[in-house]
């Protein structure tokens, strides 16, 4: 008789639990995870991916001589011819000279850039860091046009900085710089040094300090702190480093167009010149493809030797290991 009570009070007190919840809740719809990046990829895919596949398609196309039709490019009959034509002595020794600069420029970004990172990130106070990161990137809020035409006047042969290294006795005569690969060279380091600067300020920011004191705690010197624990650590940023500068200095025409000339001519100038003055986007078109593949098939060929030295030196430590064993 008391289970049975018991029985009936427990069903009673549920009922009641159940009739004061109330009504279940309705399940809130979530948007997708991806769905604030939405912007970002219609803004990528519309400036950046239409306007690539725009340019391959247009390599397939015919040259339109007929004024006032807009684009001058026909796509009735598509072809090849225009990168049989792109196939010349010509295109190939630009593109040579092209990748020297870019190569050379590259490494000189890293050579410059990576000390006065480290420089920022190790040795400034906190204090100073924002101040020096704003002189290196207001020189970027000028047009690049006008840093560019500016080294017109400190490489001009009559301009003050020959005369005074001719005062000095550094010069014999005028320095004959302008319409060269060297004035290509100094100007596209200087208008790129930032774009290598940056990135490896982050990530030299982002190494934890108590690791590089722990190596030298473990007795390594600053050298080898340097080499083992630093350098490794800043390869993210030594990469997109290497990215932001050597693929838009490929491109490049404008520093070639103002100080190169014809001895210090580039790909992106011989490109700009097919659009602009032949009219000929097909065959740019074509030059732009055929550019395009080459760099990323140099990225490749630089990545896959940045793994091979990685998976050398670990290989290698693995055997001193086991020999210190």
């Amino acid at each position: 008789m008391g289970a049975a009570t018991f029985v009936e009070g427990e069903v009673a007190s549920g009922v009641s639990l159940g009739a004061s919840s109330g009504p279940p809740r309705r399940r809130r719809v979530r948007a997708p995870k991806y769905s604030l990046a939405i912007p970002s990829i219609l803004w990528y895919l519309f400036f950046f991916v239409l306007p690539i596949l725009l340019i391959v398609w247009y390599s397939f196309g015919v040259k339109n001589t007929v004024s006032g039709t807009g684009v001058p490019v026909t796509m009735t009959n598509k072809t090849l011819q225009n990168y049989r034509d792109a196939f010349t002595p010509t295109f190939f020794t630009v593109f040579k000279s092209t990748l020297k600069i870019s190569i050379l420029a590259t490494f000189l970004c890293f050579v410059f850039g990576f000390p006065v990172a480290y420089f920022l990130v190790f040795k400034v106070t906190e204090k100073w860091k924002s101040i020096m990161l704003a002189l290196i990137v207001v020189p970027s809020f000028t047009s690049f046009l006008i840093r560019t035409l500016a080294w017109r006047i400190p490489l001009a042969a009559n301009g003050e900085v020959s005369k005074w290294l001719q005062d000095v006795g550094i010069l014999s005569g005028p320095i004959n710089v302008l319409d060269t690969r060297t004035a290509v060279q100094i100007a596209i380091v200087y208008n790129y040094l930032g774009f290598m600067i940056l990135p490896l300020f982050v990530a030299l920011d982002r190494i934890d300090h108590h690791m590089r004191e722990a190596s030298k705690d473990l007795g390594a010197n600053r050298i080898r702190t340097f080499a083992q624990v630093t350098l490794p650590l800043a390869g993210p940023g030594i990469a997109a480093g290497v990215l932001l500068t050597f693929i838009p200095m490929c491109g490049d025409f404008v520093t070639a167009t103002l100080l190169g000339g014809t001895s210090g001519n580039m790909i992106g100038a011989m490109i700009d010149s097919q659009f602009h003055v032949g009219q000929n986007w097909p065959l740019g078109s074509a030059m732009a493809v055929m550019m395009i593949g080459a760099v990323l098939l140099v990225l490749a060929i630089g990545g896959l030797m940045v793994v091979g030295v990685q998976y050398v030196l670990r290989r290698r430590r693995h055997i001193d290991i086991q020999v210190a064993a």
